[in-house]
């Protein structure tokens, strides 16, 4: 979230097991073109979070739930019945099994009236809005991800343009370290006042854009780190020197001080 509106992202690899990866799609969106703009990201249990999307959807289509909330928050309140809507239905059937119920959303959106904004919302159904501190949310597998967002993104000093090279930066990290996270990836770039969807793409694993901005990325990376001083070290010698012990058992220890 910057001043100018809103960059969100998100993988659509999904696992069952160690051989069995399939590509679905975790950005979900809610658009009433000049009225209201809600984007969704998903994580968590598959068919638990497919669950909220379908009964939020219904009752979009009907002008209900997020199709009548006149404002973000009231937008994040809407998921959050809906989650404890599933969770009353399955959480049992999934206790007998030992399986925890777990979903979170990432809501991010416009209404009249309001700057963009986003929320997170727990499985518990209660929601976390980001501020200008602390000015982007990560669900999932974030923590390879974050220390990218932590370094670069400001309110008030990040383009939006900026802001989606890194949300690219900071999945091409959780890639590299997490084979559970995999592309292909979408990206929104929402520009404050359009109540609609103009800046969508997804990039595909061999995507040329993609590819680019992973080698310079690593490329940069190296070069920055040979740029760096050199590291200086104390030119102390130990206050005892033990040497292994010799082959017929005699130690010695030599007191340098």
């Amino acid at each position: 979230m910057t001043s100018e509106g809103l960059v969100m992202a998100s993988d659509c690899r999904t696992n069952s097991g160690t051989d069995q990866a399939n590509i679905v799609r975790k950005m979900y969106s809610f658009v009433q073109p000049g009225k209201r703009v809600f984007i969704l990201l998903a994580s968590g249990n598959l068919s638990l979070t497919q669950s909220v999307i379908t009964l939020l959807r219904q009752d979009f289509n009907e002008g209900r739930g997020l199709g009548a909330s006149t404002s973000l928050y009231a937008a994040a309140r809407v998921v959050g019945d809906q989650i404890r809507r599933v969770a009353h239905i399955d959480s049992a059937a999934l206790r007998r099994d030992s399986l925890k119920f777990n979903v979170q959303f990432i809501v991010g959106g416009q209404v009249p009236g309001e700057k963009p904004g986003l929320y997170m919302v727990y499985s518990q159904g209660n929601p976390l809005h980001a501020t200008k501190d602390t000015c982007f949310l990560l669900s999932g597998e974030g923590k390879y991800g974050k220390p990218i967002l932590d370094r670069g993104i400001t309110y008030d000093g990040t383009t939006l343009a900026e802001a989606a090279k890194y949300a690219i930066l900071s999945m091409d990290a959780t890639m590299r370290s997490n084979v559970t996270v995999g592309p292909p990836i979408d990206l929104v770039i929402y520009r404050e006042g359009e109540f609609d969807i103009t800046q969508q793409r997804r990039f595909h694993e061999n995507e040329p854009d993609l590819v680019s901005i992973h080698q310079s990325w690593e490329q940069s990376l190296r070069k920055a780190v040979a740029q760096l001083p050199e590291i200086g070290f104390d030119d102390v010698k130990p206050a005892y020197y033990v040497p292994k012990p010799s082959n017929n058992g005699l130690q010695m220890g030599l007191d340098l001080e």
